[in-house]
């Protein structure tokens, strides 16, 4: 669904991403996992097309994507959950919901939706900015599935959640992947919400991926070693 090759981001003269190569498949959930620093943020805005590349190419679908601009990687099939989620604060749960449809043509938000996150939809005339952070992350999810996305890309979905949120936030991508036949790609530094859902784990370091596994081989001490301080 998404294919990376030899690509290359930089912000000015300083390159931050040295020509990575890797795919996530149809359905299929992959984690990238490293510490704060080693590119993973950089990776996903520029794959939404917020920092420019400045070498290789990205298709979605067998479409090339490099050079398009965000909106137009949206409707490519491109959803985004930035990291700190980024929901509009003053504006209600269901306007923010809503600011996803503008890319559909659709006018009112799925029911399928709100059975995804059935808070939201009790909640869906609370001001965003009055949310918790658990639940700002699902309404940032639900926005992002209200664009009818072929591939989610998430930013370090679990900062600032606390454990038992985080637990229902990976059934509830699982659940998002098998429902939907979604692919999901989440950039991650903590190690058991990535194996907790990804089918398959590759690890970012100094702008590089150093090392890539299924969930079922991987090792957890050596990628642990690599998230260590």
């Amino acid at each position: 669904m998404i294919s990376v090759q030899d690509y290359r981001a930089s912000y000015g003269q300083s390159e931050v991403l040295h020509g990575l190569n890797f795919e996530l498949g149809k359905s299929e959930i992959v984690a990238i996992v490293g510490r704060n620093g080693m590119g993973k943020t950089t990776l996903m805005k520029s794959l939404m097309g917020i920092v420019p590349p400045s070498g290789g190419h990205v298709r979605v679908d067998s479409v090339d994507v490099t050079h398009m601009k965000s909106f137009e990687r949206v409707s490519a099939g491109l959803g985004y959950v930035p990291q700190g989620r980024m929901i509009f604060p003053t504006m209600s749960v269901k306007e923010n919901i809503e600011t996803g449809l503008t890319s559909t043509g659709e006018k009112s938000i799925s029911d399928d939706l709100y059975q995804l996150f059935p808070v939201l939809k009790d909640m869906s005339h609370r001001r965003g900015g009055n949310l918790s952070g658990g639940q700002q992350q699902q309404l940032a999810i639900a926005r992002a599935l209200a664009t009818q996305p072929k591939a989610l890309l998430l930013d370090e979905p679990t900062e600032g959640i606390q454990p038992s949120i985080i637990r229902e936030m990976a059934r509830v991508l699982r659940r998002i992947r098998d429902e939907r036949q979604l692919s999901i790609l989440v950039s991650e530094q903590v190690l058991s919400f990535a194996m907790d859902i990804a089918d398959r784990v590759l690890v970012i370091e100094n702008g590089n991926i150093v090392h890539e596994a299924q969930r079922d081989d991987i090792d957890e001490q050596q990628v642990a070693a690599y998230l260590a301080v």
